[in-house]
C-alpha cells in the first residue's frame, strides 16, 4: 500500500478568513457611504468673522493701584497754653502759610517784657564792667594796681558779656514762644478731623495731634507689577519718563496723565512683584489719599503688528487657536503664539498673516474643516439684500 502525505488545513483556514473579511467590507461599505453622505451633506455653521490686521500697538501694563498723599502733616502745639482760635473748617482746602489756631500769647507776651528788662539790666552791667576794665587796663601800666586786681576785672567784664548775651538769648525765646501762639499751614492740603477745639488748654508736644493736614495737590499713586516685567521698565525708563494714566473705576472716559517717579529698590520676595509710583498734578483733585484706581503704563509703541480681535481665541490642549477661513467656505484650524492684549485686539507674534479671516463667534459648533456660511452672506458669499 502507498502512503499518500496528508494535507496541510492553513490554506483553507486562510480561504474562510479572507471570506470572512470580504463579507465584513460588503457589510461597512453602505454605513461609510452613508456617514460620508452625511458629511458632505451636513449643513454649513453659520457664523461672524473678524480680519488680522497691521497697526501700531501700544505696549501697555495694567494693574490696580492705591492712591497715596505726596505728605501727610500732623499740626501739634510747641507751647502749653489756651486754644482761642480755630481759623478753618474740617475738609477745607488750605494753603501754605494760611492761619489754623491762635493759642492765648498773653503769658508769653508777659514773659517777653521780663526777658527784655533783664537783658537790658544785664547790658548795663556788662558795659559798666567793661568801662572798669578799661580803666585798670591804664593803672596797670602805670603799675598803679596789682596785676591780680587787674586779672580780677578783667574777668567780670567778661562774666557780665556773658551774662548780657544770655539774657539776649532769653529774649529771643521769648519771642519764639510768641510766634508759635500763630500756627500757621506749612503744605498746601485738605484739613482733616479737628482733634482741639477753641477754649480747650494744649500741651506742647502732646502725643495727640491738633488736626492732619494732608497733601493732594501734586499727588501720588503706588502699584506693583511682576517681577518680570522689571527688566522691560527699567529698559524703557532709560529712554525717557514713562507715561502712567490712572482713572478712578467707573471714570475710565476721563484719565490723568502722570509720570512714573519711583522705582523700588527691592523685589517682594513674598508675592514676586515690585512697587512703583507715580505722580500727578491732580488739578481738579479727581485723585483722593487712599482710592483705589486702574493704571495703563504705556512702555512703547509697536509698529505694524498683526492683531486680531481677542474673541476669536480659543484655548485647547495644544495651546491658543483660531479658525481660519479659507477660500472654499471651509476653516483650519491655527495655532497661534500671542503677544500682549489690548483693548478686545491681541498681537498674533506667529500663526497668521495681515489679511486672514478668522471666526469670531460660533467657534463652539466648528470642526477643522467644517463648512461655514458667514452671517449676512449666503453660501456663495454674496451679500443678502
Amino acid at each position: 500500500m502507498i502512503a499518500h502525505p496528508r494535507k496541510s488545513p492553513l490554506p483553507a483556514k486562510l480561504h474562510l478568513l479572507a471570506c470572512a473579511l470580504l463579507m465584513a467590507a460588503l457589510l461597512l461599505a453602505p454605513a461609510c457611504s452613508r456617514e460620508n453622505k452625511a458629511q458632505r451633506e451636513r449643513p454649513p455653521v453659520p457664523v461672524t468673522v473678524g480680519q488680522a490686521r497691521q497697526e501700531d500697538v501700544p505696549e501697555v501694563i495694567k494693574a490696580i493701584g492705591r492712591v497715596e498723599a505726596l505728605s501727610t502733616v500732623s499740626i501739634k502745639s510747641r507751647v502749653t497754653g489756651q486754644l482761642m482760635t480755630v481759623h478753618f473748617k474740617e475738609g477745607q482746602f488750605v494753603k501754605k502759610g494760611d492761619p489754623l489756631f491762635t493759642i492765648d500769647p498773653a503769658p508769653f507776651e508777659s514773659a517777653l517784657k521780663q526777658a527784655l528788662a533783664l537783658a537790658a539790666r544785664d547790658q548795663a552791667q556788662a558795659e559798666k564792667a567793661a568801662e572798669d576794665f578799661r580803666r585798670y587796663q591804664e593803672l596797670v601800666s602805670r603799675k598803679a594796681v596789682s596785676a591780680a586786681q587787674y586779672e580780677q576785672f578783667q574777668m567780670e567784664a567778661r562774666a557780665k558779656a556773658a551774662q548780657a548775651q544770655m539774657s539776649q538769648a532769653e529774649v529771643q525765646n521769648a519771642r519764639l514762644n510768641i510766634s508759635f501762639c500763630h500756627i500757621a499751614s506749612p503744605i498746601a492740603g485738605v484739613m482733616g478731623s479737628l482733634q482741639a477745639y477753641a477754649g480747650n488748654m494744649i500741651k506742647a508736644n502732646d502725643d495727640k495731634h491738633m488736626v492732619t493736614i494732608t497733601q493732594v495737590q501734586p499727588i501720588l499713586v503706588a502699584f506693583a507689577v511682576p517681577e518680570q516685567l522689571l527688566s522691560r521698565i527699567r529698559r524703557f525708563q532709560a529712554q525717557g519718563q514713562l507715561k502712567v494714566r490712572a482713572a478712578p473705576p467707573g471714570d475710565d472716559d476721563l484719565p490723568l496723565s502722570g509720570g512714573l517717579v519711583f522705582v523700588d529698590n527691592t523685589v517682594d520676595t513674598a508675592t514676586g512683584t515690585i512697587k512703583l509710583k507715580a505722580s500727578y498734578d491732580n488739578p481738579d483733585h479727581l485723585l483722593w489719599p487712599g482710592q483705589f484706581v486702574n493704571i495703563n503704563m504705556l512702555l512703547t509703541i509697536r509698529q505694524g503688528a498683526v492683531v486680531v480681535p481677542s474673541k476669536a481665541l480659543s484655548v485647547g490642549q495644544a495651546g491658543t487657536y483660531v479658525f481660519v477661513v479659507q477660500p472654499d467656505q471651509t476653516v483650519q484650524v491655527r495655532q497661534l503664539k500671542l503677544g500682549l492684549s489690548l483693548d478686545g485686539l491681541t498681537v498674533v507674534e506667529e500663526g497668521l498673516k495681515a489679511g486672514e479671516q478668522v471666526v469670531t463667534d460660533g467657534q463652539l459648533r466648528l470642526t477643522p474643516g467644517a463648512r461655514i456660511v458667514i452671517k449676512g452672506q449666503d453660501e456663495g458669499g454674496e451679500a443678502r439684500s
